[in-house]
């Protein structure tokens, strides 16, 4: 039941807890129950909601920056992480495989603001060696959900 719940959730997190229950056959205050735990465990973190920025007046300036690192004595990349993702501006901070070390989503109001960041905060950390900053221009599918408009089926029509 506890997958079940946290993959209703996670393509739903507005769902109620009698409406899970009804989905999966089980009671109400079963489901209660068991998003109780979940949330204490920290399994369930946050309830999300997914904009299409596009859509709205407020469109934010998004980058990667991918960060090559050197780690430090005793606390490897977890260290240089934990100063990293405690700015406003980074929303995602991920230990990656391949030429950089770490992944940074950041957000801002403008191109120069994210440039600002990367220049004055994250380059200039200790142990920081390189950044390589690439801005997202659009966005096609965000967590599972297609936000283009032409969600049209593309697939070739094949006649016999």
């Amino acid at each position: 039941m506890e997958r079940e719940i946290l993959q209703l959730l996670h393509e739903n997190a507005k769902l109620t807890p009698k409406q899970i229950a009804t989905m999966l056959g089980v009671t109400e205050k079963e489901v209660r129950a068991k998003i109780k735990e979940l949330e204490e465990r920290k399994a369930i973190i946050k309830y999300h909601t997914l904009i299409n920025w596009e859509k709205t007046e407020y469109e934010p300036v998004m980058a990667l920056i991918e960060v090559k690192v050197t780690p430090q004595r005793e606390v490897g990349f977890d260290g240089i992480a934990r100063r990293i993702y405690q700015f406003a501006e980074v929303k995602d901070v991920y230990l990656m495989s391949g030429d950089y070390d770490l992944a940074v989503m950041v957000e801002g109001s403008s191109m120069k603001e994210v440039a600002l960041f990367v220049a004055l905060k994250l380059s200039t950390i200790e142990g920081v060696q390189s950044c390589a900053t690439h801005f997202i221009l659009k966005t096609y599918k965000h967590e599972g959900v297609i936000l283009d408009d032409e969600e049209e089926d593309r697939r070739l029509v094949i006649t016999p």
